[in-house]
């Protein structure tokens, strides 16, 4: 699937800026970014809801760009789920089925094949009001699923559900594209759901794609500054004119006694703030050579009480400069862009 230099505008909004994508099949791809910066827009583009002012997308090899979305091999799975409430789960999930005139033998096959993929066989009779919220994302992806697509679009399905319960999903929907191996396309503004779930992803801002890669290159290398802020948390550190990223992971405070191995980068600071939050403690150090940066270490040893009397310490804080990558300004990347 491709996207090649797609662009849609709404009056002077440039919703998407001239995209290049290309997607392969079976691939579990998404489109990551924040708010308006362009990936529902991308995901209606392939579904057929909006069309491009200028581009492309081909789907399989074919050029869909005027073809309507029900002609289009793919379907689309919501955040809102749009289960018909009057409908049972049987019914919802046939009805795309019903539309499509597929005998009712048939019809009944599928949906439970379909059930039986997101483990909800045997509700075929219940009502959607009688599920949980899980449980109605479940029905909407089988209802998707039953018409055997090419693509599965998929437009931030699990933001309306709990924390636990949106960690569940997210394993259940990768394990569940492995195992009917099509194609999902799924947009999210949840970094770590990005990182989790994704074979690839597509780092969207304003309207353009500002890095495409596998999860762990765009954490581990990011291509600009806005992806090193946006995917994760990193420091941002400039000195002697060169700016470069370090993840607080990977910065740690020295003991008082501890020597400073070959290939550390060493600098000195004041722990400004400390956070607790169980598992890891979140420094803050502002560094004596100007700026500050962000260091989280795991609680091995450490006590909640002891973690806060670290706040005003004079520290060392060391990280191995493999760990540390130059990144151009975004700003002055884009300003070369257009020049």
């Amino acid at each position: 699937m491709r996207l090649v230099g797609a662009r849609k505008a709404y009056g002077d909004v440039v919703a998407v800026d001239r995209v290049d994508l290309e997607i392969e099949s079976d691939e579990f791809f998404t489109l990551l970014g924040p708010s308006g910066s362009g990936k529902t827009t991308c995901l209606r583009l392939i579904a057929g809801f909006e069309l491009p002012d200028e581009g492309r997308i081909e789907l399989g090899g074919r050029d869909v760009t005027d073809v309507p979305p029900h002609e289009r091999d793919v379907n689309t799975v919501f955040q809102d789920y749009a289960l018909f409430p009057h409908m049972s789960v049987g019914e919802n999930v046939a009805y795309g089925l019903r539309i499509r005139k597929v005998a009712k033998d048939e019809r009944v096959a599928r949906v439970g094949e379909a059930l039986a993929m997101v483990q909800l066989a045997g509700y075929e009779q219940r009502r959607p009001a009688q599920l949980s919220g899980g449980q109605r994302q479940r029905v909407a992806l089988a209802r998707a699923l039953v018409n055997r697509p090419r693509v599965l679009l998929l437009d931030e399905p699990l933001g309306a559900l709990d924390l636990k319960l949106r960690q569940q999903m997210q394993h259940e929907l990768r394990t569940l594209q492995q195992e009917v191996g099509i194609t999902f396309v799924y947009v999210t503004h949840d970094q770590e759901e990005a990182l989790t779930m994704s074979d690839r992803l597509a780092v969207f801002s304003d309207g353009r794609v500002e890095q495409v890669g596998a999860p762990a290159d765009v954490y581990e290398h990011p291509a600009n500054e806005f992806v090193a802020g946006f995917v994760g948390v990193s420091n941002i550190v400039e000195r002697e004119g060169r700016r470069f990223t370090v993840r607080p992971e990977k910065v740690r405070i020295l003991d008082d006694a501890e020597a400073a191995t070959n290939g550390l980068r060493v600098e000195r600071g004041t722990i400004r703030d400390v956070s607790y939050a169980g598992m890891v403690t979140r420094f803050v150090v502002d560094l004596d050579a100007g700026g500050a940066i962000q260091v989280v270490r795991q609680n091995l040893e450490m006590s909640s009480q002891e973690a806060l009397e670290q706040r005003g310490r004079q520290v060392r804080v060391a990280w191995e400069g493999r760990h540390a990558y130059a990144i151009p300004d975004s700003r002055q990347q884009q300003e070369e862009e257009h020049q």
